[in-house]
């Protein structure tokens, strides 16, 4: 049993390596980041449906459900977007830490949608993060467009989190990431209609490395990643699922100071400023994790 529970939770840890894997691709891949994003949903929503099909699930929603899970669909394109924007403007290094934010966010978004009072440790915890962040924001003020796009992703990541976390108690996981990826790629395709820039989807060589970039992104770090995921849902609890992704920065990180070397060496400010941010992560995660085993 406990072999078992090994194999899985090294699963899950390589779940999160590839979810940190994907900061390393945006980087790679020349398309814009709106593009990126269409690409990755189509890809993942393409995947996930001959999934849902091989399992013979039902697609069944009604008017009600279409609408929420088409708004989550918007909320994780935005996410996606302002992420790779995020590595566009500044680099892997800075859009992660600023992504680490997003525990702070959900300690202040679960209270309001699941009526809970703010917990005094989470407080001390958000203070940290502040701290974090300005130490970062004052060494690294030249990344100005960056550090705001990785926060803003780290809100959207947490809202997305947060909103389908309540999605999910009523409808199978898979089938609302099938209804949120293609409400994504409608979301984008009308957007990119209406500014006439639809030409920006075109990849001139489909064979090249870019497109074999995009492809892994749509379907190792998104349609498999999550596939995999729910999958592991039936041996470890979504707490400590939620609590491990939580590594997905350092991963990150690391991967982009292995690939990229000195364009992603930062000053010596940004990193206390990225420890503060990592050290209310980790915190969090043992707080919590010692406050569910009692």
């Amino acid at each position: 049993m406990q072999k078992n529970n090994l194999k899985h939770f090294i699963h899950l840890h390589f779940l999160v390596f590839i979810a940190g894997f994907t900061a390393v691709l945006g980087e790679l891949i020349t398309n814009s980041s709106v593009s990126i994003v269409w690409h990755r949903m189509l890809i993942a929503s393409t995947l996930t449906i001959f999934f849902i099909l091989l399992k013979k699930k039902s697609l069944k929603i009604n008017l009600k459900q279409l609408l929420k899970y088409s708004f989550l669909g918007l909320i994780i394109a935005l996410h996606w977007i302002t992420f790779f924007e995020g590595i566009e403007q500044s680099n892997i290094s800075v859009t992660l830490a600023m992504f680490s934010t997003a525990a702070f966010f959900t300690s202040f978004l679960e209270p309001l949608f699941f009526k809970r009072k703010i917990i005094f440790y989470e407080i001390i915890l958000g203070l940290l993060v502040v701290i974090g962040v300005f130490l970062i924001f004052n060494a690294e003020f030249n990344f100005i467009n960056g550090i705001i796009l990785g926060i803003l992703s780290a809100f959207f990541a947490s809202l997305f989190s947060v909103l389908n976390g309540v999605m999910i108690k009523n409808d199978s996981a898979i089938k609302i990431s099938f209804y949120e990826f293609v409400s994504g790629v409608i979301f984008i395709t009308i957007y990119l209609i209406f500014t006439e820039n639809i030409n920006t989807l075109h990849i001139e060589n489909y064979l090249s490395l870019n497109y074999l970039y995009i492809f892994i992104l749509g379907s190792v770090c998104t349609a498999y990643a999550f596939i995999a995921s729910v999958y592991l849902l039936k041996f470890i609890t979504p707490y400590s699922v939620v609590l491990t992704y939580n590594l997905e920065p350092i991963y990150g990180i690391l991967l982009a100071l292995l690939f990229f070397g000195d364009n992603e060496k930062m000053s010596f400010q940004f990193y206390i400023g990225l420890f503060l941010i990592l050290s209310s992560v980790l915190i969090n995660m043992y707080v919590k994790k010692t406050l569910n085993k009692g």
